[in-house]
């Protein structure tokens, strides 16, 4: 009975010692917020397209994202750096600390195996309103006018988009849509002839199809997928969420967001009032 006592005092010393320290453990770790802020800064994952992140002619980075973020790091007392990453990675980039947000024309959604976003990451308050869109060439789109009438034809899309699932059910065939890691390449399949049909962001059809190396391709109306909007995508369970709510909440109110939304062209699909509308 006096061994029996023994071991099992022993064990619960074992267990009070270890749960002690689990509990230092945790009352020591930073949060993700505090950790951004000792370091300065915050790391963006791009892709680049127009009129979200892109370079001007001086090899600038600009664009609504871009000086959206910027915005939002000046409320946070912030520096941001943005780092292209590989589209399809996105989610390995984030919880590696890579990156510390997805913040590139990301929609709410679902990835193209129907799993929810939300699934591998909190997003913010939602901001401007989307749509994936179907572009062909330009002569082409009196042909290719029923969603019926690309099945079997070849696609591009990026890889990992919300592009790429809607690319898949209007071909009928995984196997017939190429990946890139970028949107502009997926256009460039079309114009080369290598696919009959593309599908990328509106916001980004709007900006570049029909002028310099896009200027024989069209935006084809013969199917709109249902609408989306953008988000910003921050790790599971990170308290930096709710910090760039509420930076994102005061650019609202205070006309920043309309100000950019007015430069690049994207007035009409602002979401109003955010953080008060939801």
């Amino acid at each position: 009975m006096k061994r029996f006592l023994t071991l099992t005092l022993a064990l619960l010393m074992v267990f009070t010692m270890v749960a002690g320290f689990s509990a230092c453990k945790k009352k020591d770790e930073k949060s993700d917020f505090a950790e951004i802020k000792e370091k300065g800064y915050f790391v963006c994952g791009i892709t680049v397209y127009a009129p979200m992140n892109y370079f001007d002619e001086d090899g600038n980075l600009i664009g609504f994202d871009t000086e959206f973020a910027q915005a939002v790091a000046k409320e946070l007392d912030l520096e941001v750096k943005f780092q292209i990453i590989n589209w399809p990675n996105k989610y390995l980039e984030l919880e590696g600390g890579s990156i510390d947000v997805i913040w590139n024309g990301f929609t709410y959604g679902e990835e193209k195996d129907g799993v929810s976003r939300t699934e591998y990451v909190d997003f913010t308050h939602a901001y401007l309103e989307n749509r994936q869109c179907i572009v062909t060439k330009a002569d082409k789109v009196a042909t290719l006018n029923t969603k019926d009438s690309f099945k079997g034809l070849n696609g591009a899309a990026e890889g990992g988009s919300s592009g790429e699932g809607v690319a898949i059910e209007l071909a009928g065939d995984e196997n017939k849509i190429a990946k890139f890691t970028a949107q502009s390449a997926a256009l460039m399949e079309v114009v080369s002839g290598n696919a009959d049909f593309a599908v990328i962001d509106y916001q980004m059809a709007k900006a570049m199809v029909g002028q310099g190396d896009y200027a024989t391709l069209s935006i084809n109306n013969a199917y709109e997928p249902a609408s989306e909007v953008y988000a910003i995508g921050c790790r599971k369970g990170s308290d930096f969420t709710a910090e760039i709510n509420k930076a994102i909440e005061k650019l609202s109110e205070n006309g920043t967001l309309a100000a950019l939304a007015e430069k690049y062209g994207l007035t009409n699909d602002l979401i109003p009032n955010i953080g008060k509308a939801e």
